[in-house]
């Protein structure tokens, strides 16, 4: 498989095409990203721990019969995956309140939710990724009913499998952003799963372990996300 021109670069990931149009390849950089890209900084070994971090988690989907867009890591940096049509609509678990949430409807930071709730985001930077429901993304063409129930249903599915998997490292698993796209037809897991991209807290101290930390200038970013790696498995050397 053979890397070939740029094709889009985000926050803290680059895409590349390859010689294959069924595939493409992700290089995760160091950069670290908050605010709608208000806030960048470099930060070392990040795109390698996030890198490793993911490859563990989307075996472990795998394992559990969710098909994702992961192939396998090329490299420290790079991974293979399938090339999807990516849906806009970005799906959120919540299993305690944070961020968003609490500033939304002023909760208490930390307060269980049960059930877990699921959200609705599109995925446009310039809008700064407004909630939206079911309803408008139909109406909108962003996707079909049939399809928002599939990433629903997956979206739990994921949520049930890494809450175990946090919960035996000691950890809890907040919240998290998860995108999907059409490969083939099937409804695919199209995103990353680091701390990058959820809410992680240790269950005794509730210390941050995620990209809050960045966010809220606590320090120690890719400490914490070394430790929760640690904590569940991941092999980081």
């Amino acid at each position: 498989m053979q890397k070939q021109q740029l094709l889009y670069k985000g926050k803290a990931k680059s895409v590349y095409e390859t010689d294959d149009n069924d595939f493409l390849i992700l290089h995760f950089r160091d950069d670290t990203s908050a605010f709608n890209g208000e806030r960048v900084e470099q930060l070392a070994r990040k795109g390698q721990v996030n890198n490793r971090f993911n490859a563990f988690i989307m075996q472990k989907l795998a394992d559990a019969g969710v098909e994702t867009h992961f192939e396998k890591q090329l490299s420290e940096n790079e991974v293979l995956v399938k090339r999807l049509e990516m849906i806009p609509v970005e799906c959120v678990v919540r299993n305690y309140a944070a961020g968003s949430l609490v500033r939304r409807l002023g909760l208490e930071e930390g307060q269980a939710l049960s059930p877990s709730t699921f959200e609705l985001f599109y995925k446009d930077d310039a809008l700064g990724d407004p909630m939206v429901n079911e309803s408008l993304s139909i109406s909108l063409g962003w996707a079909t009913k049939e399809q928002l129930e599939e990433m629903q249903r997956l979206t739990y599915k994921v949520n049930d499998v890494l809450t175990a998997v946090f919960d035996q490292g000691g950890l809890m698993l907040v919240d998290f952003k998860l995108e999907f796209g059409v490969y083939h037809g099937r409804i695919v897991l199209g995103d990353e799963f680091s701390p990058d991209g959820c809410r992680i807290w240790d269950k005794e101290t509730k210390k941050k372990l995620d990209k809050d930390r960045f966010r809220q200038s606590l320090g120690d970013v890719i400490e914490a996300y070394e430790e929760v790696a640690q904590r569940i498995g991941v092999p980081l050397d």
